[in-house]
């Protein structure tokens, strides 16, 4: 399997409104330390759409770099441009990323058919593989499980991070695709549920946070044993949820402040968390036994 496991939704931390690339690394090593087996840079919750096209390709590279074969990367490349999303998957191939994750076209809402030629179009551009990306949240748009169904059967698409909060859909994908597609947990508190119904693994933001206990988790339901994937599920809920209080990746970036890993500072037009939840976080993080 290409890819599975605790995977981490990477932030992109910033100093004096740059890339901040020593934390960056700082980030990666602690991850690669506690477990998680894929680094995801550039995604949501790496605040991509506020990067420049220098500083996408910057993150990427110094990922892949530090990164060094010790565990795979997964570079964010997804836009709503089709042309603009080719760029970007050329240059994750091209600086050494193990796949390339593409999110539903956003805003201009996209038919079915239109979704399924965005794919089709990337995935069929190099021999890089594809991971989609299906957060209608976000975007405004699903990806239906028929569409899925028909992209996992071009070999270069191998797996989704399933956001939409349905684990009807989700079952859908799953009992449907080909061997060697996979679904991956793209919301943190359904990642338990997820891994029942046979997901291979979970994209997540609170690996930021809490990457030992989500390595476990993952090795837990892949030895079947669903009774402590579930006891890990509920010691993280609060912090699940708390990590959502507001915008991601506001809280999580404000919960690495706090543990001293990367200066809290985000791009407009996000903002710092409010003291009211930055309190409300600070509690759960003290439940965890994490005191600041």
């Amino acid at each position: 399997m290409l890819f599975e496991g605790s995977m981490v939704a990477l932030v992109t931390p910033f100093q004096n409104g740059k890339i901040d690339e020593e934390a960056l690394r700082r980030l990666i090593d602690f991850q690669v330390e506690n477990g998680t087996t894929v680094l995801v840079p550039c995604g949501t919750t790496g605040e991509s759409a506020t990067l420049t096209h220098e500083e996408h390709d910057a993150v990427i590279r110094v990922t892949v770099e530090h990164a060094n074969k010790r565990v795979k990367v997964l570079a964010g490349a997804g836009s709503n441009s089709t042309a603009e999303a080719l760029r970007l998957h050329k240059n994750a191939a091209r600086v050494g990323a193990d796949g390339a994750l593409h999110i539903t076209p956003y805003y201009n809402k996209p038919m079915q058919s239109g979704l399924y030629a965005h794919f089709r179009a990337i995935a069929e551009s190099s021999e890089l593989p594809v991971v989609l990306y299906n957060v209608p949240g976000r975007t405004g748009v699903n990806l239906a499980p028929e569409t899925v169904l028909r992209l996992a059967q071009i070999k270069t698409v191998v797996g989704i991070k399933e956001a939409s909060g349905s684990l009807d859909q989700a079952s859908e994908i799953i009992a449907g695709v080909p061997a060697g597609f996979s679904l991956f947990s793209g919301e943190d508190s359904l990642t338990h549920p997820l891994y029942s119904l046979g997901a291979k693994g979970a994209i997540s933001v609170t690996a930021n946070v809490m990457p030992k206990d989500l390595a476990l988790q993952y090795d837990a339901a892949k030895r079947g044993d669903f009774a402590l994937s579930r006891e890990i599920h509920y010691k993280l809920f609060a912090l699940h949820k708390a990590l959502f209080l507001e915008t991601n990746p506001i809280p999580v970036k404000a919960t690495l402040n706090l543990m001293g890993l990367i200066e809290e500072e985000y791009r407009l037009p996000l903002t710092v968390i409010s003291p009211q939840n930055r309190e409300r976080l600070k509690e759960v993080l003290k439940g965890l036994g994490k005191v600041f």
